[in-house]
């Protein structure tokens, strides 16, 4: 049974200041909704939340909860609490132990997740929870034993594709040794398929090794994803890697002089406006090493955008550094992200113009904007130590998004928001569509005929709300 031990856990105290090396914009409030006490769960500060369909939030802990291998939860936006699993309920924890990662709602209404250890093979699950807590494991990884063929020690979120399979990755195991880690796609019933096994040749991995993060999918139908380590100097990549299991390695880290493209991308990458890539890297950057943040094309041009702890003062970073996590895309097209180092919340945009928004000790995780327009997060500390649940807010405003985000004519889209009772009309870029109210966060409808790429536009009697992203009308 694996055991995650020795977590540092300190106080949380968040400073809301400007920092005056860095431009912030519109006046920062945060608010903690919620502290962890132990049985209902320890060490959120790594995992992202989801926002479901009905408008509450949902997670995992590490650690903690009644039988001491951590949680899933359920929290409302005002901040009340409930357990729907705890981990290692069952004999030998076959129902896995200790979530390295957050959850995604696929378009059954059921979460999807991993854990990092338990199941039948001792080295991780994928499992499937209804919004009501009721737990199935899907897959136990490595039940044939060393060196899990099937992969080992999931530690990414899983990604639905538009196949409707989940896919996902693990940073050990594969077909090529247990060194190099996969990614592997598995039915919502549970048959897994390993699409592909890193570390080509053991000495020297050069399509990457352990990828750490979770996976995005582009129009196309290809995955694109991060390694921590592999690559021609040693530093980890970012891949593409298609359905089939045919993988490119699109760029390998600290090509140049002194890692001042980054080292060790730990984080996913997330899709801005303009069609490219952004995401994180935790070492590398600058002599200090506090990291970068850049923008990679689909096929393969890099641009550091930002390089942490750039400019010291007596060996302390104004702008702190060593982001772990990925960055999400605001409703406003700035890129927000959180740092270990100090850690801060910043936001940057396409163009590279960094805003520190606030200081906060203790989080390293990756933030999602709600569609009410608040950041939510996850931190260590609070009342009792355990870690908290928090909100920020900096100036956005409520919009809606579309699951999925791209689709042909026909294609089924829901449409998640904020007071969406008594809506009145939704347009696809202008042109109407016909649709279902569910409930106030969730209308259903699909992609009219006639409708062509742009933002989805949906009318309620408080005002008309513009998606975050556009939606893409594919052939």
């Amino acid at each position: 049974m694996t055991k995650l031990s020795s977590w540092k856990k300190a106080c949380v105290v968040f400073v809301l200041c400007v920092a005056t090396a860095v431009a912030a914009p519109a006046q920062v409030v945060l608010n903690t909704l919620f502290s962890f006490n132990g049985t209902d769960g320890s060490a959120p500060d790594y995992m992202s939340l989801v926002q479901g369909t009905d408008g509450n939030f949902y997670g995992t802990t590490m650690a903690r909860g009644a039988d001491g291998d951590g949680v899933v939860f359920k929290i409302t936006p005002t901040g009340t609490q409930t357990v729907l699993h705890t981990f290692c309920s069952q004999s030998n924890c076959t129902d896995g132990s200790n979530p390295y990662a957050g959850l995604v709602q696929a378009t059954d209404g059921n979460f999807y997740g991993t854990t990092y250890g338990g199941g039948a093979g001792y080295d991780g699950t994928v499992f499937k929870i209804t919004p009501a807590g009721v737990l199935t494991t899907l897959y136990s990884f490595c039940v044939q034993g060393y060196p899990c063929v099937d992969g080992a020690l999931p530690t990414g979120a899983l990604v639905q594709g538009t196949d409707g399979n989940l896919y996902g990755t693990t940073t050990k195991g594969g077909l090529r040794g247990y060194y190099g880690g996969t990614v592997f796609r598995i039915t919502t019933d549970g048959s897994l398929t390993t699409v592909y096994s890193f570390c080509t040749h053991p000495n020297t991995c050069p399509d990457g090794a352990i990828p750490f993060a979770g996976l995005i999918q582009d129009l196309k139908g290809d995955f694109y994803g991060t390694t921590m380590a592999g690559g021609g100097d040693g530093a980890g990549v970012v891949f593409r890697v298609t359905p089939e299991g045919r993988l490119i390695t699109l760029y390998s880290f600290c090509s140049q002089e002194q890692c001042a493209d980054g080292n060790e991308p730990q984080g996913a990458l997330v899709e801005g406006l303009d069609g490219n890539f952004y995401g994180t890297t935790t070492l590398g950057g600058t002599s200090e090493g506090g990291g970068t943040l850049y923008k990679i094309t689909p096929a393969g041009a890099l641009t550091t955008l930002y390089r942490f702890c750039e400019h010291p003062i007596r060996d302390w970073c104004p702008d702190s550094g060593r982001p772990l996590t990925g960055l999400a895309l605001a409703s406003n097209g700035y890129l927000i992200g959180t740092t270990s180092l100090r850690p801060t919340l910043f936001g940057i945009s396409s163009a590279g113009k960094f805003e520190q928004y606030t200081k906060a000790d203790n989080t390293s995780a990756g933030l999602l904007q709600g569609t009410d327009g608040l950041f939510y997060g996850t931190a260590g500390g609070g009342t009792y130590d355990e870690g908290t649940v928090f909100s920020i807010s900096i100036g956005l405003g409520p919009f809606v998004k579309t699951t999925p985000e791209f689709g042909q004519v026909g294609t089924s889209v829901l449409i998640l928001g904020t007071n969406l009772t008594g809506t009145t009309n939704v347009t696809f870029n202008g042109t109407q569509a016909g649709f279902t109210i569910v409930s106030s966060s969730e209308i259903t409808t699909s992609v009219p005929t006639g409708a062509t790429s742009g933002k989805v536009e949906v009318t309620t009697p408080s005002g008309t709300l513009t998606s975050n992203v556009p939606f893409h009308v594919i052939p």
